[in-house]
């Protein structure tokens, strides 16, 4: 069991590794986008440095590597969906993805990887987050304030729909809210940053005049 344990963090961390935006970056336009833009190794930065088409596939590549450790572990150890594995994997994903084994632990925030793992374990999660990821778009303009807000929603549909999921009542519950607040702490620095470029003005710092505008 501990063997299969170390198995399953060892795939998760190195396939959370895959640093998709630092190749779009290398490979488009031959900069690291852990020095340009926000600095994160994250869709978005790909989104306004490199390309629109090339933040696409970044998103997919995030969400998915995740959720391909996560088959990938259950295949090997031939496992049903039990709660250690699968959480301990996408958990060890989500490190791989902000301390990369081959960017010398420098990644992202870790978010996409994240999402992508809990629809995974909660599909029906999916038409709960485009309602509020399209309303929050709407109203702020402000892409990467509206997908962290999906991770408010996890914690609702895992105590609603999926409370008997791994026949622990409350197991998917923590678990979304625990890697909700882990990705939290990672945004403050940047939420620092941003709040001192709009001159300490929140409603700036939440709300665009466009989709373009960025601090």
């Amino acid at each position: 069991m501990i063997n299969n344990i170390v198995i399953a963090i060892i795939i998760g961390y190195l396939l959370g590794s895959f640093p998709s935006a630092y190749l779009a970056g290398r490979l488009r336009k031959g900069i690291d986008i852990r020095e340009v833009g926000s600095k994160n190794m994250g869709a978005m930065n790909v989104f306004y440095e490199v390309g629109p088409m090339e933040a696409a596939l970044v998103t997919l590549a995030d969400l998915g590597k995740g959720v391909a450790a996560i088959l990938l572990v259950r295949w090997l150890l031939d496992t049903t969906p039990t709660w250690p594995f699968d959480f301990l994997t996408g958990a060890a994903a989500v490190m791989g993805h902000i301390f990369p084994i081959f960017l010398k632990f420098h990644g992202g925030k870790g978010a996409a990887t994240a999402i992508g793992i809990l629809i995974f374990l909660m599909p029906w999660a999916v038409p709960f987050l485009a309602i509020v990821f399209f309303i929050a778009v709407l109203i702020t303009r402000n892409p990467t304030f509206s997908y962290s807000l999906l991770l408010i929603v996890f914690p609702f549909v895992a105590g609603f729909i999926y409370h008997d999921r791994y026949h622990e009542p409350l197991a998917l519950v923590f678990y979304s809210i625990g890697l909700g607040v882990f990705l939290g702490i990672q945004y403050i620095p940047r939420i620092k940053e941003m709040h001192s470029k709009t001159g300490g003005d929140w409603l700036k710092v939440i709300r665009r005049r466009s989709l373009k505008e960025r601090y």
